[in-house]
């Protein structure tokens, strides 16, 4: 049997959808509001792209080793994609990762809701025994969100893999435990109540 199965995770302000084709359309919009695509330190599909991207990750969830989801506003508009990734069915460990967002919701509530819930969801319910986020050593933004999530680093795997434009990237990696999960989860859910 499929670890973790597809499963649809709801919150107040969005919610986390199995991803399919039928939310193309609104990926290639996000993707094109702020032109993603051109960062050169993640990887977001240029909009003409995305179906392909979205072809991809379903494939890759055939193959057992993501779980791809479309992160939904609470109209039903697909904004962002999101996954668990890396997927160690036989140690329950996932990743948190290819994640991205359309420029007009990043550094909102929306993000933070949507992290509560994949971990939430790892932990109470798959009884994961770590899940980790990577990003590249360069990506300031991401590393400061993930830290403040309340992962812990890891390490820096030196030289770990090529980015789209040839250079080698450094990866950060980062990871919560069980023990850490009700600090963790207290802490987001003062954030949330806060607005943030």
């Amino acid at each position: 049997m499929a670890w973790p199965l597809p499963v649809t995770l709801k919150g107040s302000t969005g919610t986390l959808a199995p991803l399919s084709l039928s939310h193309a359309a609104d990926l290639a919009e996000a993707a094109a509001d702020g032109e993603l695509w051109k960062l050169w330190y993640t990887s977001v599909p240029k909009p003409d792209a995305v179906r392909a991207e979205i072809e991809r990750r379903l494939s890759l969830q055939e193959a057992g080793s993501m779980l791809p989801f479309a992160v939904l506003t609470p109209t039903g508009k697909a904004v962002g994609m999101t996954t668990y990734m890396n997927i160690d069915a036989a140690n329950k460990r996932v990743e948190i990762g290819s994640t991205w967002y359309r420029k007009a919701v990043q550094r909102t509530r929306l993000n933070t809701e949507c992290k509560r819930m994949l971990l939430a969801h790892a932990f109470e319910e798959l009884d994961c025994i770590a899940v980790e986020f990577r990003t590249h050593f360069m990506n300031r933004q991401s590393r400061a969100a993930i830290e403040r999530l309340g992962a812990k680093l890891d390490g820096v795997l030196r030289s770990h893999q090529h980015s789209p434009n040839g250079a080698l990237r450094d990866t950060a990696v980062y990871s919560i435990l069980p023990h850490e999960w009700p600090a963790v989860r207290a802490s987001l859910d003062f954030k949330l109540e806060a607005g943030a």
